[in-house]
């Protein structure tokens, strides 16, 4: 089966109706960055809370103090709002394109770490790059979870659509697909995140299972430019064409 793996976004949709269940990985192998967020931001130290969030004014910070263990929850992958989700318009999709993305897409949370899409989480704002009282998440989850992602990896093809950051989370050691996007020939940054949504919905949609189909998958503006390989990675790098 063909997994992706996806970076999350700084903002979030609020509220959600999700029933509860374990999500990915051990449980409690989360339980000490969950409840040293959850201790800063129910503190009352303003200080504190603007730092983790990377907000200016406290009034900005109040829709994300709440209590995460008994927050609303809802699914990772409807959670996110950002210039990929925008893309991916996952509410516009059939339910067989929205259950793939819930079972074959990993997100890289800066708060859960890895998540499949399916899984369910409360809102929060952790600024990337932002240690959580002395955890720095990035490592955290590398040391705790990359065993675990390599079983659960084992079997199955990868294409990372991760931004380069998350990277620091988990880096693996089989074979491996990325993209690159160019436009005249510059590579792109906001555009980039716009085509790795576009490209998981159009994965999404034709339900591929494999790198092998994947590659012959034909994506509007998009064309294959090069392919490069190196070691276990193989980068695809497109020209946008409008």
């Amino acid at each position: 089966m063909l997994k992706i793996l996806f970076s999350p976004s700084e903002g979030k949709n609020v509220g959600g109706d999700t029933a509860a269940k374990e999500i990915f990985g051990a449980v409690s192998a989360r339980d000490e960055i969950l409840r040293t967020y959850n201790e800063i931001v129910n503190s009352g130290d303003e200080e504190k809370i603007t730092a983790l969030f990377g907000i200016k004014k406290f009034d900005d910070c109040k829709p994300y103090i709440e209590d995460i263990f008994d927050a609303p929850l809802m699914s990772a992958i409807e959670r996110y709002d950002g210039v990929a989700y925008d893309y991916l318009q996952y509410s516009s999709l059939d339910k067989n394109a929205q259950n793939y993305l819930k079972e074959n897409t990993i997100i890289f949370s800066n708060l859960y770490g890895p998540l499949l899409g399916g899984d369910p989480i409360a809102n929060y704002k952790v600024k990337q790059g932002n240690s959580i009282g002395e955890i720095a998440p990035d490592k955290f989850y590398k040391d705790r979870f990359s065993y675990q992602l390599d079983l659960y990896l084992s079997n199955s093809d990868i294409l990372d659509l991760r931004a380069g950051y998350y990277d620091k989370f988990y880096k693996t050691t089989q074979p491996y697909t990325t993209l690159k996007f160019l436009k005249n020939g510059k590579t792109v940054s906001h555009w980039a995140k716009a085509y790795r949504g576009i490209v998981l919905r159009e994965i999404a949609k034709a339900g591929i299972t494999s790198l092998e189909e994947f590659n012959k998958l034909e994506i509007e503006n998009l064309q294959v430019k090069e392919i490069k390989k190196t070691k276990n990675k193989t980068e695809i790098v497109y020209e946008i064409v409008e």
